[in-house]
C-alpha cells in the first residue's frame, strides 16, 4: 500500500510592518536624493558666484555668467507655454534664485512623492496625499520667504543705493549714468536689479518704464518712493540731489526702524510654525502610543472628516498669527 504525500504551498500574507518600514524608506531615499541634487545646485552656485567675484575684482570687464549646465529642458519649455509656468518664472525671478521653472518643478514633484510615501508610511495611508499637499505649500512657501528676504535686503540696500545717485547726481552725471555706476558699486540684490535697469535703458526703454518694472519685481514702499523720487526729478528737472540726501535720512530712520519690530515680534513668528508642527507631532505621538490607532480613525468617513477639519484650523491659525503679527510700517 502506497501513501502519496500532498504538500501545499501557502503564501504567507506581507507583514503590514515591513512593508511600512519599505514604504518608508523610498520617501527617504527620494527626499535624500533631493537634497543631494540640492546641494549640489548650491555647490555649482557658489562656484559660479566666486567666479563672477574674482572676475569683477580683476576688472577684466566680463559679465557674470554662471555656466551651469540647465536640467529638465524638455519640462522647462513646456511650462513656459502655459500661464502657470510663466508665473513661476515671475516669482522665481523675484526671488534671485539660479534655477528654472522646470528644475523647481522637477524638485517639486520629487519632494512631494517622498513626503506622500512617508506619510504613508508613517502614519496612515490616508495622510498620504495630505503630506503631498503640504509638500506643494511648503515649496510655495519657500519661495515666498525666499522673495520676502530679497526684498528685506534690497530695502537695507535703498539709503546706500539713494546716497550714491546723490553723489553721482551731485558730481554732474546723468541718472542713466548714476545708475549704471551704482550697479557696479552694489552687491546683489541692489547691483542685480539696477543692471537690468541699465540693461533696459541700453536697449531703449523709457527710464519710467524700467524703474516701474523693477519696483513690480520688488515691492516695497521705500523702493516706491525712491522710484517716484527719480520719475518725477526726471520728468520736472528739479532738484534731485536735495531730495535723494532727503531720502537717504528717511530710507535709514525706517531701516533701524523695521529692524527692531523684526526682533520685537520674531517670537510671535516662531509660534506661528511652532502651532502646525505641534499638531504633526501629536499625530506621531498617537501612533508611537498605540500602532495603529491613526489606520483605525482615518478607516471611517466621521475620522477622515475630523482630521481635515483640524489641518484646516491648523491652516486657519498659522495664517492668522502670521498677519496679526505683520505691522506695515
Amino acid at each position: 500500500m502506497t501513501t502519496t504525500t500532498t504538500t501545499t504551498n501557502t503564501a504567507l500574507p506581507l507583514n503590514p510592518t515591513l512593508e511600512n518600514l519599505t514604504t518608508l524608506t523610498i520617501g527617504a531615499t527620494l527626499l535624500t536624493l533631493l537634497l543631494a541634487v540640492l546641494g549640489v545646485h548650491v555647490y555649482a552656485a557658489g562656484r559660479a558666484q566666486r567666479r563672477a567675484l574674482v572676475d569683477r575684482l580683476t576688472a577684466t570687464g566680463q559679465a557674470p555668467v554662471t555656466g551651469r549646465r540647465r536640467h529638465f529642458r524638455d519640462l522647462d519649455r513646456r511650462l513656459r507655454r502655459t500661464g502657470l509656468g510663466r508665473r513661476l518664472e515671475h516669482r522665481l525671478a523675484a526671488t534671485g534664485l539660479d534655477i528654472t521653472p522646470g528644475e523647481f518643478a522637477a524638485a517639486m514633484l520629487v519632494a512631494v512623492a517622498g513626503l506622500w510615501l512617508i506619510g504613508h508610511a508613517a502614519l496612515a495611508p490616508f495622510f498620504g496625499p495630505i503630506a503631498g499637499l503640504l509638500g506643494v505649500g511648503a515649496a510655495l512657501q519657500f519661495l515666498n520667504w525666499q522673495r520676502q528676504k530679497r526684498i528685506e535686503k534690497f530695502i537695507n540696500q535703498l539709503p546706500e543705493l539713494a546716497r550714491i545717485l546723490a553723489n553721482a547726481t551731485n558730481a554732474g552725471l546723468a541718472l542713466r549714468t548714476s545708475i549704471g555706476m551704482a550697479a557696479e558699486e552694489l552687491e546683489a540684490p541692489a547691483g542685480e536689479e539696477l543692471a537690468k535697469v541699465a540693461d533696459q535703458l541700453a536697449l531703449g526703454a523709457s527710464l519710467d518704464d524700467a524703474l516701474d518694472e523693477m519696483a513690480r519685481r520688488l515691492p516695497s514702499r521705500e523702493l516706491v518712493v525712491l522710484v517716484t523720487t527719480l520719475v518725477l526729478a526726471n520728468r520736472a528737472g528739479g532738484q534731485v540731489v536735495g531730495a535723494l540726501r532727503n531720502l537717504t535720512e528717511t530710507l535709514e530712520e525706517r531701516k533701524e526702524t523695521r529692524r527692531e519690530i523684526r526682533t520685537q515680534l520674531s517670537q510671535v513668528s516662531m509660534t506661528s510654525y511652532a502651532v502646525p508642527a505641534m499638531g504633526v507631532g501629536a499625530l506621531f505621538l498617537m501612533n508611537g502610543v498605540k500602532d495603529g490607532a491613526l489606520d483605525r480613525m482615518t478607516g471611517s468617513p466621521f475620522g477622515q472628516a475630523a482630521v481635515i477639519i483640524a489641518f484646516g484650523l491648523y491652516t486657519v491659525g498659522f495664517l492668522l498669527i502670521r498677519r496679526l503679527s505683520r505691522i506695515d510700517v
